[in-house]
């Protein structure tokens, strides 16, 4: 799988994206006044943010319906986005303009709006292409620093990818020893603090630090011992936070996880897998041969003859050849659907292998049975390989992206006059 732009916001933005830029093509912009506008309101290092760069994100914000203080959330975007592609111009990282409109169709499509609608909805309202151009470039330019920058640090193992299909899929019992912390989000005031908090959990320097935050913030009952579950199997985890689960190492965290009324992080604290259950099949397919005479010796003679000329159910036509077509019966069937003592017969059988101990016609046939093939009971919502892979890879890489922005944050120069 080539993996798709990361969204470049962070929040419920886009859920709402299409409702309301209905509603806001009606609007128009309020007056503003010039004087002043293109001053500096931020110094990040050498870089300067704009009072009319905050006006064009407040409005883009309030357009997506960001959640908590605006105003706040739209300063700490740009001042992140600064840093960003300051990063960026160290590293030598530069998009072709190309990439850039390919971003843009991409934001827009997730709302079923082509970038032009998009462009023109926000124009309405008074937020410029420019604006929202930079907004969706710095995103992609973060993309690629932290995947130029980490993607050699993390790697995904052959074992690792086995053990997530194996638990997905069902095929071998795993269980999780997990701590977790759960925010609650009172208010849309509240959802910025919560989520800057968010941020900090996540980057907890180990499991007493986690502890920490679990009991001072967390409103899961477990916040008393720290936020420490006890072990479960991770299929009775919900898919998607078994899949986040599998993506994390010991002693990892989790990005912040929106959740209904909250915010959730989880640290995996251990993980075990048991022994592979019973496999399950959607059908299994065999063969029958009648041959009349029940278990005399002469019957039992031509089922030896028939079992030297045969190493496949396929073969089988060949020795049926000219013969009634009820001498050979051959199907596939559900497990559930199989005769029992048909069932009991196949069931120590690998394919092409045969048993010749039942009869039918009260005794008078023998049946000569073969197991042609099981067909394995798949889910058809399991990951595939590929995707699987780049979801784990892109959960480490982005871990490893807030801590370096972080970083960044704390030995800048950023001062509001």
């Amino acid at each position: 799988m080539t993996p798709s732009l990361t969204p470049i916001p962070r929040g419920p933005i886009l859920s709402c994206l299409v409702l309301v830029l209905s509603l806001a093509l009606g609007l128009s912009p309020a007056p503003v006044r010039a004087q002043n506008l293109f001053a500096p309101a931020i110094f990040v290092n050498d870089q300067v943010v704009t009072r009319y760069d905050i006006q064009q994100r407040v409005r883009m914000l309030t357009l997506f319906r960001a959640p908590g203080d605006i105003n706040r959330l739209a300063r700490e975007q740009l001042i992140d986005e600064r840093l960003k592609m300051e990063a960026a111009r160290v590293m030598g990282v530069d998009l072709p303009e190309d990439m850039v409109a390919e971003g843009m169709e991409e934001f827009a499509a997730r709302a079923n709006m082509t970038a032009e609608e998009l462009i023109a909805g926000l124009g309405q309202s008074g937020v410029s292409e420019e604006s929202f151009r930079a907004f969706v470039r710095a995103g992609i330019v973060w993309r690629e620093v932290t995947r130029a920058r980490f993607s050699r640090q993390v790697s995904v193992g052959e074992a690792e990818i086995e053990r997530a299909t194996r638990a997905l899929s069902g095929q071998a019992p795993v269980r999780v020893l997990l701590s977790e912390i759960i925010l609650p989000v009172t208010s849309l005031a509240d959802a910025e603090d919560k989520q800057v908090l968010a941020t900090r959990i996540a980057q907890s320097r180990n499991e007493a630090e986690f502890a920490e935050f679990a009991r001072r913030h967390s409103a899961a009952p477990s916040a008393r011992v720290g936020g420490r579950m006890n072990w479960q199997a991770l299929s009775d985890l919900p898919p998607g936070l078994a899949q986040v689960a599998l993506a994390l190492g010991p002693g990892e965290i989790s990005e912040p996880l929106p959740i209904e009324g909250g915010i959730a992080l989880i640290m995996l604290r251990d993980i075990e897998e048991g022994a592979p259950p019973a496999p399950q099949y959607s059908a299994i397919e065999y063969a029958a041969y009648y041959i009349p005479g029940g278990r005399s010796a002469q019957a039992l003679a031509r089922a030896a003859q028939v079992r030297a000329m045969v190493d496949t159910c396929d073969d089988l036509y060949g020795v049926a050849h000219g013969q009634p077509p009820e001498v050979l019966e051959r199907g596939a069937l559900p497990p559930e659907e199989i005769p029992a003592d048909i069932a009991a017969e196949l069931a120590p059988l690998d394919p092409g292998e045969v048993s010749t101990r039942l009869t039918r016609a009260n005794g008078q046939t023998l049946v000569f049975l073969m197991l042609c093939g099981r067909s394995p009971k798949l889910d058809e919502e399991l990951p595939s390989i590929e995707n699987l892979t780049n979801f784990i890879r892109n959960q480490r890489i982005q871990s490893l992206a807030e801590g370096y922005l972080a970083q960044l944050r704390a030995e800048a120069r950023i001062v509001e006059p």
